[in-house]
């Protein structure tokens, strides 16, 4: 790989990274997962409502609108930020990579 792709392909892998961590939290406070509680009337209070009919009244812990309300409430851990951060880097070194190659 010549010099000027591997920086292409680190710089991909660095943005995936920051993208990534930075726009989860983002993301769901838009659908209404916020640091205050799940809002009404949001994609999050319809998801809320679909459990809770689901698990017979309540919202199962551990369960998908649990955790995505505890991060949009505390933010990601660090295990799960160094999660994402590899994921993210994963997706932007295999666009740089793609992008090199095109």
């Amino acid at each position: 790989m010549d010099p000027k792709a591997a920086v292409a392909v680190g710089v991909g892998a660095g943005a995936g990274a920051i993208v990534a961590v930075l726009g989860i939290p983002l993301v769901l406070g838009v659908i209404g997962f916020t640091s205050a509680g799940i809002a009404a009337g949001s994609y999050a209070a319809g998801m809320m409502s679909s459990a809770a009919i689901a698990n017979g009244g309540g919202v199962a812990a551990g369960g998908l609108v649990a955790t995505l309300q505890s991060i949009g409430a505390a933010g990601l851990s660090g295990a799960a930020t160094t999660a994402v951060s590899g994921v993210g880097a994963a997706v932007g070194w295999l666009v740089g990579h793609i992008r090199k190659k095109a």
